[in-house]
């Protein structure tokens, strides 16, 4: 039987799906402007996710794609924008009338997307615990602002799912509030505030940890920025809590033997007096040109003490490149 949270937030997405909510979720990051690319209005109203799981540097060789929790439809039409192919994009939701929605938006942006057919995308009925998908058929899983509805025994079910359906090096993209304070048992109860992408926020190295206990080998962090405020006016709490977003790419490698590859945009920076640095183990450093690495290899290189070794903090922001 399905937990009586979840019924809470599908009948918050049933209704904003009927009216657009605008201020359901507050995104963080911009709207995609491409070429020939239009975006409609009403698409932007119900985009209700937290960041954006849109990343050229995943959609290359017109990949599978699928999108669970549909919204409007935005991040959908902005992968099809990358593919353009029939079914090319599935997207799932649980909430029919949010993919009635979307499907009605879809027709919209056709007026103004001669490069679009509606037909790009594949919508599917379906529960994010259960998808209606085959076992490794997809290049590219994406979810905005979903995850983080889910307690801990919904959202392992949810990444398994994941899992199960992307091939190998497979990427699943996520987007979802983050909380390194503990969010009171007061809060994390309320299931409208879960249903609104606010109590279910977890600390950030707990949120890691799920996702690479399901197996998942490398981790990019894209992206970390300021998304919301509880404070004692509004809610029962005795101290302000500050809720970030961040956006993760999560890629299916198989795991190394020594743990994952968690990149967060540390780098190392050799400025000794020798041609290079070589660690011995697969890094060769060049007299100051950053490598970027994993925190894991930061670990390794800090072990070393190796005093013309430059570690740089956390930036919160990889893209690519470096060890590993």
């Amino acid at each position: 039987m399905e937990p009586a949270y979840l019924q809470t937030a599908q009948n918050v997405y049933k209704d904003a799906a009927k009216k657009p909510d605008i201020g359901l979720c507050c995104t963080t990051t911009p709207v995609w402007k491409l070429p020939g690319l239009d975006i409609p209005a009403i698409m932007q109203q119900m985009n209700y996710g937290c960041g954006s799981t849109v990343n050229a540097r995943d959609l290359v060789n017109n990949p599978q794609i699928l999108y669970v929790g549909v919204g409007g439809g935005m991040e959908l039409l902005q992968f099809a924008y990358f593919n353009r192919k029939r079914s090319g994009v599935i997207g799932v939701d649980v909430v029919e009338e949010m993919l009635q929605a979307s499907w009605r938006n879809f027709i919209e942006a056709e007026k103004t997307n001669p490069w679009f057919s509606k037909d790009f995308v594949e919508l599917r009925i379906g529960n994010a615990l259960l998808l209606p998908v085959e076992n490794s058929s997809i290049d590219v899983a994406a979810q905005n602002c979903l995850f983080n509805i889910f307690k801990e025994k919904e959202l392992k079910k949810a990444l398994q799912e994941m899992y199960r359906v992307l091939k190998p090096h497979g990427r699943l993209v996520l987007s979802d509030p983050i909380c390194d304070t503990e969010m009171p048992q007061v809060l994390q109860e309320d299931e409208r505030l879960r249903a609104v992408c606010l109590s279910g926020a977890l600390p950030l190295d707990q949120y890691l940890k799920m996702i690479t206990d399901i197996g998942f080998g490398t981790i990019e962090i894209r992206a970390r920025r300021p998304y919301r405020i509880l404070d004692p006016k509004h809610y029962d709490i005795d101290e302000i809590i500050y809720i970030e977003s961040v956006e993760v790419c999560a890629i299916k490698d198989p795991m190394p033997v020594d743990g994952p590859c968690i990149f967060t945009g540390k780098t190392a920076i050799y400025f000794g007096d020798a041609q290079f640095f070589d660690d011995h183990n697969g890094h060769i450093l060049l007299p100051n040109q950053t490598l970027a690495i994993c925190d894991k290899t930061a670990g390794k290189l800090n072990e070393l003490g190796n005093k013309d070794i430059f570690i740089s903090p956390s930036t919160w922001f990889y893209d690519g490149g470096g060890c590993c």
